[in-house]
């Protein structure tokens, strides 16, 4: 039996996302950086049912369902909040126009998990939409009090069944180099 080498995350950086252009294929657009990141939460919800038959349980069976991503980040620029959202953002004024209509693409999501043994967990979730974060404003005070933006998503597993790839440093994946150039896919 091998030595299983793990250490605990401490750290997330490099949150990207890129659009997915056609699900069938599987083919997204280039990752472009959503802002240096503070937080990922990623809270899976499954669906559990058991069956009864001669008065107990005799089978179990669970069914991933939504999953929901919260994003904390230093900032949201606008340029990015237009592609995530499906606003528009004027290219000469830079302006950015809300309508009650507009609608947010698919999209992967990618990052890196910095873990205590300096190597990191690189993570891409494959198919989500994000809604409009809430906003939140105070004024400035003695005290510095930054105020990040959350943004909220639900993500689904695509139409060939995957929703999310990772892969540990420190269980032997050296592609961290190419791990953001594009999302991952196992090689045909």
């Amino acid at each position: 039996m091998s030595e299983i080498v793990s250490s605990a995350p401490i750290g997330v950086e490099n949150l990207v996302y890129a659009v997915l252009t056609e699900e069938a294929a599987a083919t997204y657009g280039t990752p472009a950086l959503i802002s240096p990141a503070i937080n990922v939460k990623i809270s899976p919800k499954s669906n559990s049912d058991t069956l009864y038959a001669d008065n107990k349980a005799v089978e179990t069976v669970s069914t991933l369902g939504e999953v929901e991503v919260e994003l904390e980040t230093q900032d949201l620029p606008l340029e990015v909040q237009a592609v995530l959202l499906g606003h528009t953002l004027d290219a000469e004024t830079k302006v950015m126009s809300y309508e009650a209509d507009d609608n947010a693409p698919y999209v992967a999501v990618g990052f890196k998990v910095k873990k205590g043994n300096g190597k990191y967990r690189y993570v891409w979730l494959l198919k989500g939409k994000f809604s409009e974060p809430e906003e939140e404003h105070s004024t400035q005070e003695d005290k510095t009090k930054f105020q990040t933006p959350k943004l909220k998503g639900t993500f689904l597993t695509r139409s060939d069944g995957k929703w999310k790839y990772t892969a540990d440093e420190d269980s032997g994946f050296t592609g961290g180099a190419s791990w953001f150039t594009s999302v991952y896919a196992p090689a045909a």
